[in-house]
């Protein structure tokens, strides 16, 4: 069984906080390596009948609206907080929520003016909340153990950092180009199953240069949350947590060690939705926001001629020029800004986007319905934005960094480590001079993992077909290395680093702290 942190916390010298570990392959311990249909993890199956594919509308996240502006702040409330939504037939699912919805209200940011969020906490358990791809000053990033604790709550035992009692604030000064961000829970020990449950919303950011191309836009402007989920008897979700109540020990079962991968598939919180649509061009802000799940996404049929695929943008926001694809794989937290033209199918054709790493169910996402003809004065430029490249001779430092199941076994397993390290909130991994650019080496061994860096934009050296741009998150397969040059220029202070693979994350995770 896999010990608790507060066990560990007293087994452990120097106070080093140790999640859930997990262990694989014949020289470690306590659960072993698992990838299936190309992710790391096992699938775990529903117990109940799966909806029909293709049967349910694509719902589009509503838009928050916010409670007050002055000259220069938006200010929005959310509530984190139990609701119920109907995914399987017949049963009622109860999600964990921002306004009790999943995903939660999309907010709407504009360059040049704050957002502040407040968040009030009316769940059984602590939550953190991190803006995934904002450039955030350190006390307002979501730092895992600087909790928000229930509404007339305590806060949970085992953890340090600064709380929260019921609310706080979130301020984003988003002086960032535009881009497709996104909100999540970032609980230490808890964060895979708190995403699980529902607690991810998209955050879009507009700028005056965005606005100015000639892309589709308003109801053609659509966001894509991806996610894979599995069903108890009951309806509701089902996860191998140890503990369901979340309030104790933290961890999964055995099995799903490497990784929960669900047998449904859902975009924007419905099973195999499908979404009619013009034959005119539409713009999709693709989040894989799975817990474990990789997908390759392509189009069936795919288009009589053209790309299936126009990318306009990445994780950090716009190319400098679109990019064709056929097929695009997209890792845990990774988003694609792409372009689908329609008008290469007749009025009346089916379309499937599919997943080429699935089977059976997983091996669909959602159907397109081609409905009607429409009138069209989009386009996509040959230039989007200006990208300046950094280069390796702009870096002061290099440094080298491994992502395994490394180390001591200590009480039966063996843990997923940074530099063969464990995560501890005290200990500094890197420190990178404010205002400097490095180069850092990332080593993924095991299994696959998608590797977040907090705050810092970077560029991936010798990208491949879906890494240009600016990123935030770069995915690696099992011995892969990629080459990222990071530039430190927003903020000084402390931040994490870690694989967002959910069931890894908070034991494969470290610090760097800009100085």
């Amino acid at each position: 069984m896999t010990l608790s942190r507060r066990h560990l916390l007293r087994a452990t010298a120097g106070g080093v906080l140790l999640a859930p570990f997990v262990a694989g392959c014949s020289s470690v311990r306590g659960g072993g390596n698992a990838e299936t249909e190309s992710s790391a993890g096992a699938v775990l199956r529903s117990a109940v009948p799966l909806p029909t594919a293709f049967t349910v509308p694509l719902p589009i996240p509503p838009v928050l609206r916010p409670t007050r502006t002055d000259h220069d702040t938006d200010y929005y409330e959310i509530t984190q907080r139990i609701g119920h939504a109907q995914i399987v037939p017949g049963l009622r699912t109860e999600v964990w929520g921002y306004n009790g919805i999943f995903p939660g209200p999309t907010i709407q940011s504009r360059r040049g003016r704050r957002t502040v969020v407040r968040h009030r906490n009316e769940l059984p358990t602590p939550v953190v909340i991190h803006l995934h791809g904002g450039r955030t000053p350190p006390e307002h990033d979501g730092y895992p153990t600087d909790l928000i604790t229930p509404m007339g709550g305590n806060a949970h035992p085992g953890h340090a950092g600064s709380g929260a009692q019921g609310t706080r604030d979130y301020r984003y000064p988003l002086d960032q180009p535009a881009a497709t961000l996104w909100y999540h829970d970032h609980r230490m020990d808890f964060t895979g199953p708190q995403v699980y449950k529902g607690l991810a919303g998209f955050h879009l950011l507009h700028d005056d240069l965005e606005e100015a191309l000639p892309l589709p836009k308003g109801e053609r402007d659509v966001p894509l949350m991806i996610t894979d989920r599995s069903f108890a008897e009951d309806g509701s979700m089902s996860y191998p947590a140890i503990d369901p109540s979340l309030t104790g020990q933290p961890g999964v079962t055995t099995d799903f060690i490497s990784g929960v991968l669900g047998d449904c598939v859902l975009v924007n919180g419905a099973p195999w939705p499908v979404m009619e649509v013009t034959n005119t061009r539409y713009r999709f802000r693709i989040l894989n926001a799975s817990n474990a799940r990789r997908y390759r996404l392509a189009l069936d049929p795919s288009p009589p001629a053209g790309s299936s695929f126009v990318q306009i943008g990445s994780d950090q926001g716009l190319l400098a020029q679109p990019v064709g694809h056929e097929q695009l794989q997209i890792a845990q937290a990774e988003r694609f800004d792409v372009v689908i033209d329609f008008s290469a199918y007749s009025v009346g054709d089916e379309v499937t986007l599919v997943n080429q790493l699935g089977k059976s169910g997983t091996a669909n996402v959602m159907g397109f319905v081609v409905v009607r003809g429409g009138t069209d004065d989009s386009r996509i430029p040959d230039k989007l934005a200006e990208i300046q490249p950094l280069s390796r001779s702009d870096a002061v430092v290099e440094r080298e960094l491994t992502f395994e199941r490394h180390g001591a076994v200590m009480h039966g397993v063996t843990p997923w480590t940074v530099n063969g390290e464990p995560f501890s909130p005290e200990h500094i991994t890197a420190d990178p001079a404010f205002g400097t650019v490095e180069l850092w080496k990332l080593r993924a061994q095991n299994v696959p993992h998608p590797i977040h860096i907090h705050l810092a934009p970077f560029q991936i050296q010798n990208p491949g077909p879906y890494a240009g741009g600016w990123k935030d998150t770069v995915d690696l397969a099992s011995g892969d290395q990629a080459e990222v040059l990071l530039r430190f220029d927003s903020y000084r202070g402390k931040y994490v680093f870690h694989c967002h693979n959910l069931e890894h994350e908070d034991m494969m995770m470290a610090n760097f702290e800009i100085r």
